[in-house]
């Protein structure tokens, strides 16, 4: 991640107080355009469907849509839909501006519900509404972001930007702004007062070495050069105070790009308290819409799951109850989100119901299992009671899988970053498991990398993703590796 933060001085005179430390964030006139156009594609797709399937409402129920409208702004806000989206995917903006529009026709329905205000509403109306609502919403951004790219390919709104710092973080920044054309920018190359045996080679498709520090201010003062980024690590902190005291003297913009790839990051993002610049190190990725859609998933497909394992569900319990005496479900203390203590439910597959300071990893031939235990166990069945604390809200159904609250404490002593996986919700699967570390860690190698992938699926999710695990569990739980 490569957060650009734009530095402006101004002189403090001896004694006088300090003002409060913020960053403006600036007001852009294409925020409040893109709210309008939101606004008016809502009420325009609204007034259309009303006309077009029950014209006899067109006059009197016209406030319907003014109402949507205010919800889907206030929806809005926390889904961060009119945040800057330069530099991000096309598609990214279309999703959230979808999940944005639906979650709030749902909003809408719930309050009609209970009111009765949309019962005029047929069912073809909401459908046809719905969908046009996500044909012109997306429209709307493909055609803003195409007229964009046609007016700086013919150079209007192009600014010419360099890169101070010949290092890895002064590569990505120039890469990746040389594939997001829609920033407008254009890259003139690197500047760097150190000599280029003491830095690495610059990639031929990313640019030259143009010169030092003191040209880069020449050019500036120059006005050859409008954007300036400082790539330098945030030990360079004297080095980075002089070079903005050289670059004072020019009117580029000048932001500066902390290496934030020297820590271990865990979804981080940027965000503000009260004008003060944070960024994120280790955070849950499930904020704002991306939450309530993870929720919704599981609310969903975790209900339909349980309606279909209902049936065999009740055939396990029998059996177990026949077959050996006990308890038909066992519930084992494991660490949740943040770190709680929750109470996970298995069926019972052993003859024997650990939950202690010491609880040895199930092996091959173990005898502690049950013989339907074994057959639970190899099929992953054992699982299907988690569909309950999927349903509580204690677990999802994708996320690192919990462990025994022992080897927690075990392995948070021997892995980096090992209790960082407790920052989402367990899940009944997850990316280690569909990638083959299911089953015992016997050794600490193996836990490595299934903490390894927990990382990962927590940097990278996406809803996509948890269906693609979803998916490549069924096959995973059919072949039946390392499950015993």
């Amino acid at each position: 991640m490569s957060t650009a933060v734009e530095v402006q001085q101004s002189p403090l005179e001896e004694g006088a107080s300090l003002p409060p430390l913020r960053i403006q964030e600036p007001w852009y006139v294409r925020e409040a355009f893109a709210r309008l156009w939101d606004g008016g594609i809502i009420l325009l797709s609204y007034w259309l469907v009303l006309r077009g399937f029950q014209g006899e409402h067109l006059s009197s129920e016209l406030w319907v849509g003014g109402l949507v409208v205010v919800i889907f702004y206030l929806v809005s806000e926390v889904a961060g839909l009119y945040r800057n989206w330069r530099g991000v995917p096309v598609s990214r903006e279309i999703l959230c501006a979808v999940w944005t529009w639906l979650f709030s026709l749902l909003v809408l329905g719930g309050l009609g519900l209970g009111t009765g205000w949309t019962s005029f509403l047929r069912r073809r109306t909401v459908l046809v509404w719905i969908a046009l609502g996500v044909v012109l919403l997306a429209a709307g951004r493909l055609t803003i972001r195409a007229i964009r790219r046609v007016l700086r390919h013919f150079g209007y709104n192009i600014r010419s930007f360099a890169v101070v710092g010949v290092n890895r973080l002064g590569f990505q920044l120039a890469q990746t702004i040389q594939e997001a054309p829609e920033l407008g920018l254009r890259f003139l190359g690197f500047y760097d007062d150190r000599t280029a045996q003491r830095t690495p080679s610059i990639p031929s498709k990313l640019g030259t070495r143009i010169g030092s520090i003191d040209q880069l201010v020449d050019h500036a003062q120059k006005g050859q050069v409008h954007v300036i980024y400082i790539t330098l690590p945030l030990r360079a902190e004297a080095r980075i105070r002089s070079i903005l005291d050289q670059l004072s003297d020019t009117t580029a913009s000048v932001y500066l790009v902390p290496d934030f790839f020297a820590f271990q990051l865990l979804h981080s993002r940027w965000t503000t308290i009260n004008g003060l610049p944070v960024v994120s190190v280790f955070e849950n990725p499930f904020y704002g819409v991306d939450g309530l859609v993870k929720r919704a998933l599981d609310l969903v497909l975790g209900s339909f799951f349980l309606l279909l394992a209902a049936v065999p569900m009740l055939g396990i319990a029998l059996a177990i109850k026949l077959t050996s005496p006990g308890p038909v479900f066992f519930r084992q203390r494991r660490y949740g989100l943040d770190g709680r203590e929750i109470r996970v439910w298995k069926f019972r597959t052993m003859y024997v119901c650990e939950d202690g300071p010491n609880i040895p990893q199930a092996k091959p031939d173990d005898p502690r299992i049950t013989p339907i235990g074994r057959f639970l166990r190899r099929t992953s069945l054992d699982e299907l009671p988690q569909l309950f604390n999927v349903l509580e809200g204690s677990m999802s159904l994708v996320g690192p899988r919990p462990h025994a609250t022992a080897h927690n404490e075990l392995y948070r002593k021997k892995i980096r970053g090992y209790m960082l996986r407790h920052k989402v919700k367990p899940g009944i699967t997850g990316l280690a498991q569909v990638e083959g570390f299911r089953g015992e860690t016997d050794t600490l190698e193996k836990m490595q990398k299934r903490i390894e992938y927990d990382h990962k699926y927590i940097r990278e999710w996406s809803l996509w993703l948890d269906l693609k695990i979803l998916a490549r569990t069924v096959r995973a739980v059919l072949t039946r590796q390392n499950a015993y």
